[in-house]
């Protein structure tokens, strides 16, 4: 097929969405993606890139609008990620996701998988202002100091005052510390020249206590101005009770840096989830719904379905808030994460708790699992969360050698679990995938896989 030029124009009728929200239709019988429309939609698509295999287009306008198309929930949807189906009616926001979890099990095809019990998607009680954690980069732009992300494809910051999934809080904590840093001139990040200090801001929010986090990411050590800036927080911010900065030093893709050091206040503030106590230090990983969170755990614990006398593996534990939401109904919870600052919150997290059943230790779960095997150590009971990467390394083979009896996967990329399946039903079979919706207004969905041992015939 010849080249299509970027900017032909064609008719298209969307067919589905694709796992990044993205609509779907076919030209010449290839498939192409366009941003922004719908399903059942007929829209007039205009080519910005031509590949070998697709295409990507954009909408130019739209000929046939889909019912379940409603008001952007933000007037920067289009111009920003983490909104991508901000123009989706929720209902139908809900069934993407469960359609998401089967599309990658149609790709990778693990074993039985047309049978699999794929639950509708739990959908969230306010899915907009949820998020109670913001990572803003810092720019000037016309003059000001100002905050946001940037636009798709580019290191172009949109300013953000205010945003659909954030916290309002947590939007008019970061406004106001651009408002300080302009008052007292700051040096803020200069990408193009490499210069500058404030390059990000992390500001968390705990919805239990009202105490807010905030964390300077800095371009270098120094942060001219430290004691006013601080003095401002102080006068200004009053739920403000954290106050750190984060040295990560020119141009990376990585917005934290390995040193984090507290500047004022305490080094925790502490979020509270299904009755538990939880101190969170600035890099520690907490999901970003904390409604949704409770709910996602209550599912895990169902699905794992614990005893009193048996043994838990809490893999990619992090802060530990799963295995010690669930060390009251097992006789001893194990976790591993690679973060020492996760595991010392951890074990700070037990010992706020009063748990004793608990141990935790730093290092990768496919290193560190097969090595407690190694020792002797047969858990009863496994459940792990990890990155989207996924379960890498020796953990599956571990785990198949290992066959704990009860076993449970919390992904938050069904593309790396519909893959990890193709593994782990070697072992296992799937009792049932449940998607709970912690994002909305994004692509992005949680799912909770229960398996049972899988039976040998005869």
């Amino acid at each position: 097929m010849d080249q299509i030029p970027a900017g032909t124009r064609f008719p298209l009728t969307i067919k589905r969405l694709d796992i990044n929200g993205a609509g779907i239709g076919y030209y010449k019988r290839k498939i192409t993606f366009v941003p922004g429309a719908l399903p059942d939609e007929v829209v007039v698509a205009e080519v910005t890139q031509d590949h070998e295999r697709y295409i990507d287009a954009r909408v130019h306008r739209i000929r046939k609008q889909s019912p379940e198309r409603v008001q952007p929930v933000d007037p920067l949807y289009g111009k920003v990620g983490g909104i991508e189906l901000g123009a989706l009616a929720y209902p139908a926001q809900l069934r993407f996701k469960t359609d998401v979890i089967r599309q990658s099990l149609e790709r990778y095809r693990p074993r039985g998988y047309e049978h699999y019990d794929v639950r509708p998607t739990i959908g969230a009680p306010q899915p907009l202002h949820y998020r109670n954690k913001a990572q803003f980069q810092v720019r000037v732009v016309d003059g000001h100091v100002r905050a946001g992300l940037y636009a798709p494809g580019s290191h172009d910051l949109v300013p953000l005052r205010d945003f659909a999934t954030q916290m309002p809080v947590v939007s008019a904590t970061i406004n106001q510390l651009c408002q300080i840093m302009e008052d007292l001139g700051t040096p803020i990040y200069d990408e193009a020249h490499n210069s500058g200090i404030v390059k990000t801001l992390a500001v968390r929010a705990s919805v239990a206590t009202g105490e807010i986090q905030v964390t300077f990411i800095t371009n270098s050590a120094k942060l001219p101005g430290k004691s006013r800036i601080l003095a401002r927080i102080a006068q200004d911010l009053p739920a403000v009770v954290s106050v750190n900065q984060n040295v990560n030093p020119g141009r990376t893709t990585l917005v934290w840096g390995p040193e984090t050091k507290l500047l004022a206040g305490e080094q925790y503030i502490t979020e509270r989830l299904n009755g538990m106590d939880f101190l969170l230090s600035p890099q520690a990983f907490l999901q970003l719904n904390p409604t949704q969170t409770t709910r996602l755990y209550q599912e895990a614990l169902t699905a794992l379905d614990l005893a009193p006398h048996e043994t838990l593996v809490d893999a990619y534990c992090g802060v530990g808030t799963l295995g010690l939401s669930m060390a009251h109904t097992a006789a001893t919870v194990r976790g591993m994460d690679t973060i020492p600052a996760a595991i010392d919150d951890a074990r700070a997290n037990a010992e706020r708790n009063g748990i004793k059943n608990v141990q935790y230790e730093v290092g990768k779960a496919e290193d560190v699992f097969p090595r407690w095997l190694e020792e002797g150590f047969r858990p009863d009971a496994v459940i792990v969360d990890p990155p989207r990467t996924g379960l890498e390394g020796n953990f599956i083979p571990a785990l198949l050698k290992a066959r704990p009896k009860k076993f449970v996967y919390i992904s938050c990329n069904p593309s790396t679990l519909a893959r990890d399946l193709t593994k782990l039903t070697q072992a296992y079979q799937v009792e049932y995938i449940q998607s709970i919706d912690m994002f909305p207004q994004t692509a992005r969905c949680e799912a909770i896989t229960a398996f049972r041992e899988r039976r040998p015939r005869g």
